[in-house]
């Protein structure tokens, strides 16, 4: 019971502009750049490793290139890259900024 009050705080933390984004890290085309929304994981595990990663609410995230199959895909966000999975990247609420 802990743990599930827990990840609805985390949850809350992390998404404060849900209704304003317009979609996750997995609708994005190589090249493109997007500001992080928020968090939407399903377990509170998620939820803060992707935010220890620098996916915070704020943060601009470009996509730089997909693995051959189109899993995973590598993101620079701050000064680093970091893949991610398919169903680690839809957890991540984003909006487009210009290129």
């Amino acid at each position: 019971m802990a743990s599930t009050r827990t990840a609805e705080r985390q949850r809350r933390r992390l998404s404060p502009d849900v209704g304003v984004s317009t979609g996750t890290l997995t609708d994005l085309p190589p090249g493109a750049r997007a500001r992080v929304t928020g968090i939407i994981a399903t377990t509170p595990g998620t939820a803060g490793r992707l935010a220890d990663l620098g996916f915070t609410p704020g943060t601009v995230v470009q996509v730089l290139r997909r693995a051959p199959l189109g899993d995973p895909v590598l993101y620079r966000v701050k000064d680093y890259e970091v893949c991610l999975r398919r169903a680690q990247a839809t957890c991540v609420r984003v909006v487009e900024v210009d290129r």
